[in-house]
């Protein structure tokens, strides 16, 4: 599976799912149990490839901004969210997460934020598909800290010049 493939499956799931993350997940488990055992491993690659790019320093401070606050479970539901927007707003944020004003037409704290559920789907669908729990992908480990420079998260004048397009839309 190449990444134009992966962002086809992410996309396709999530406009079926009309945006809601829980469905969304499940929707997503059902698309990669009608694939191989190898190609749900190689979704799997991809997400988790993504989820540990985007565990960065500046993409916590806009999560906090946009949920109001964000724990270290949070965050993690938030990046696995952020994947299941789509390249477009994934890349974006990635580029400056301050940009994720102009990417989110909505963002409604109670049900967006959070994907956990995205988080293990591909896991689901494999386990689905071979009655076993999937294997190490093979990947560099996490990184044990966010990258980038550390933010005082709770400090709002900081978050409020540091996305000051997020801080006037959603704080």
């Amino acid at each position: 599976m190449d990444e134009t493939e992966f962002w086809e499956i992410v996309d396709g799931t999530r406009e079926a799912a009309g945006g809601d993350p829980e469905d969304h997940a499940d929707l997503l488990v059902q698309r990669l149990a009608q694939s191989d055992p190898d190609a749900v491993l190689d979704f799997a690659r991809h997400f988790e490839a993504r989820y540990n790019r985007a565990y960065r320093w500046d993409l916590w401070g806009a999560a906090w901004v946009l949920l109001g606050g964000a724990s270290d479970d949070a965050f993690e539901y938030f990046r696995c969210w952020l994947i299941g927007q789509g390249r477009e707003v994934f890349e974006g944020a990635l580029h400056d997460p301050d940009s994720l004003a102009d990417l989110l037409d909505d963002f409604d704290e109670e049900v967006d934020g959070d994907g956990e559920e995205l988080g293990y789907a591909a896991d689901e669908a494999y386990e689905q598909l071979t009655g076993t729990v999937a294997p190490d992908l093979g990947l560099p480990p996490a990184p044990a800290e966010p990258a980038g420079t550390p933010l005082d998260l709770e400090d709002d004048t900081a978050l409020a010049r540091a996305y000051p397009k997020l801080w006037d839309r959603f704080a």
